[in-house]
């Protein structure tokens, strides 16, 4: 499998290449040159299968030969080696929880499966030492630095907007220590982001220090997360409609990765993209017309997003075709207000705790429902995070604390250790040489 630029100025690199050095030359995306099709007998046999042959069958074609066979079955076992439970919620809504990993959101398997990657490639001694140079909206950045903690060969630099993180994510940011850096900015996420982007085309930056990112926009850690619904179509009801899927979406690299799955053969029907007050691509698929804009702050901070990356993929994955992506794909924008609402009515009436990105998901797939009452039957949301990363939210609606699952109370009374910088990428410079 080989990759090319999304700007079309770079040569075609291999999955090693395009892991090590996160974008392209010319500053665009990796996209792969060819989409695999799931084969019938994979099909058939999926819902017999192991989390971790599932996870080998589809990232084998990706990866190439550029991982012997042996150690990508093991990291592949590593990095799905938890729960992703189909739950019933109401009538025709069911939720597939991706928060039952270390970190307790849906980044777990993509940062674990890009660690070991990049573990693997630094182990062959071929690799310079990297700098994994992220922005975070929540929770890519607690999935990544548990994700890359003390692996040898590997530095983290974690950027995220002071104040817009959950007390729960800003402790999984900062304080874990060893390899983990973690840059506290004055702004939003998407001002963290253009500083990332910014340090990735910098020559002088370049020749100090080997750069990566651990974003959704690294193939290694965007692909992986079709596995989320390879492992959904395993608890799917035999014989039900293909669900309707509904994904909170803010960088939408989730999103991208369905209909990846999608295009490859798996069984999935409508998606839509739930999205919070930030919604240049609700307002792209209604007028024809993207406008990336400042990002909004909301209660599903980690959809936040105001110029979401992984949309162009979305784009070169339907050949720019407005018309195809309209048949495949909905959108849809739900205020605090809503999300709020959704996470009572659920709560008092099933006892099922929705958090805020889970509840954007629901409440746009209700809606999707009421007005195609062909799909009132079998829709599905993903819930990317668990309800304790939202205190200020969910608990009002509880009337009480939440309980803390174990791995947030061994995060309790850690010190918090952050570097504070403005926006301002000459700072950022200055503490990466």
């Amino acid at each position: 499998m080989k990759y090319y630029s999304l700007h079309h100025q770079s040569p075609l690199v291999d999955f090693r290449t395009a892991t090590i050095t996160g974008q392209a030359p010319d500053g665009g995306l990796y996209f792969p040159e060819s989409i695999p099709t799931f084969s019938p007998d994979f099909l058939r046999a999926l819902r017999g299968l192991s989390k971790a042959t599932v996870a080998l069958n589809v990232m084998r074609p990706y990866v190439g030969g550029t991982i012997p066979e042996v150690d990508l079955q093991r990291i592949c076992a590593e990095a799905v080696d938890f729960a992703f439970p189909l739950v019933p919620v109401v009538d025709g809504v069911s939720s597939l929880e991706l928060f039952h990993g270390p970190t307790l959101a849906f980044k777990d398997v993509g940062a674990r499966f890009m660690s070991r990657c990049l573990g693997y490639f630094a182990k062959a001694g071929d690799t310079p030492a990297v700098t994994v140079l992220v922005a975070t909206s929540g929770d890519t950045g607690g999935a990544v630095a548990s994700g890359f903690l003390g692996v040898p060969g590997v530095e983290v630099v974690i950027l995220y907007p002071s104040g817009k993180v959950s007390p729960v994510q800003e402790q999984q940011l900062t304080t874990l220590g060893q390899n983990i850096t973690a840059l506290e900015v004055s702004g939003t996420f998407d001002d963290c982001q253009a500083l990332v982007k910014q340090a990735f085309r910098d020559p002088e930056l370049a020749r100090r220090r080997f750069l990566t990112s651990a974003n959704s926009i690294n193939v290694a850690r965007w692909l992986p997360q079709q596995l989320y619904y390879c492992f959904a179509m395993q608890q799917w009801p035999a014989g039900a409609p293909a669900p309707v899927v509904a994904v909170p979406s803010g960088n939408f690299g989730n999103l991208c990765a369905g209909l990846l799955a999608q295009a490859s053969g798996l069984p999935l029907g409508h998606f839509i993209a739930a999205c919070n007050a930030n919604e240049p691509v609700p307002a792209y698929l209604r007028t024809g017309t993207y406008e990336p804009r400042p990002a909004v702050p909301t209660f599903s901070n980690a959809m936040d997003v105001g110029n979401p990356s992984n949309f162009v993929r979305i784009l070169e994955l339907f050949d720019n075709d407005l018309g195809r992506l309209r048949a495949a794909l909905s959108a849809d924008t739900v205020s605090d207000a809503d999300t709020v609402a959704a996470i009572r009515e659920v709560w008092e009436q099933r006892g099922y705790l929705l958090d805020p990105h889970g509840a954007v998901a629901y409440t746009a797939l209700r809606r999707y429902q009421a007005r195609h009452p062909e799909a009132a039957s079998a829709g599905m949301i993903l819930a990317t995070a668990h309800p304790v990363k939202f205190p200020g939210v969910v608990e009002p609606v509880l009337g009480r604390a939440i309980e803390l699952p174990e791995v947030v109370r061994a995060l309790q009374g850690r010190a918090k250790r952050s570097v504070p910088i403005a926006v301002n990428y000459e700072e950022l410079k200055a503490h990466l040489m």
